[in-house]
């Protein structure tokens, strides 16, 4: 991978309402990441993200929760230690700390830094494309956040410019590129 790459991890499922939050905000962050950001969306769950981190430095890990503790659209940043109790209700989360573990104990080439971005949905479980109104209007303000978290500490405070250019920069794999979905490929229900 090179060093100074940072993985963009989207989670979620684009025919689940509110589940797609994160990969809508993933999409729009990465057309202004630059060059050293690659993004990849999966709605893997639990070790089967394994992979995704894999010769990575940093990692920021985008997906929506939903506690009921807050309002829908709020974003939040949640540390790999609080993953347990805080954001049960999503499957994706339920090995991130394990897999932590495991790639430490195996010392797998796993990112120093892993930030966690996730946004409370209203309804991630009806099948359908359309977002909830306030989760909708909450996608620029995560897309934001995350190019906070994706700057350096020294470029903090300078957003960079859109690209004049329809090609992305950042690498993009598919889910249909990444590795088969543990679970007979259906993807993890929220």
């Amino acid at each position: 991978m090179g060093e100074g790459r940072t993985l963009l991890l989207g989670l979620g499922n684009d025919l689940l309402t509110d589940d797609a939050a994160g990969l809508l905000a993933v999409r729009l962050a990465g057309r202004l990441a630059d060059e050293t950001v690659d993004v990849v969306e999966t709605s893997a769950c639990g070790i089967a993200l394994l992979e995704h981190f894999l010769g990575y430095d940093r990692a920021v890990v985008v997906d929506t929760i939903r506690t009921g503790r807050r309002a829908p659209g709020t974003v939040v940043e949640v540390g790999v230690q609080e993953l347990g109790t805080v954001l049960a209700p999503s499957p994706h989360y339920a090995g991130l700390p394990e897999m932590l573990a495991v790639a430490r104990a195996l010392r797998l080439p796993f990112p120093q830094e892993v930030r966690i971005l996730a946004l409370e949905a209203l309804d991630p479980f009806t099948v359908g494309t359309r977002l909830t109104e306030p989760v909708r209007r909450a996608i620029p303000h995560l897309a934001a956040r995350i190019l906070t978290l994706l700057e350096s500490p020294e470029a903090r405070g300078r957003r960079p410019a859109p690209r004049q250019s329809t090609r992305m920069r950042a690498r993009v794999r598919t889910p249909q590129q990444a590795t088969p979905l543990p679970h007979g490929g259906k993807p993890c229900r929220h």
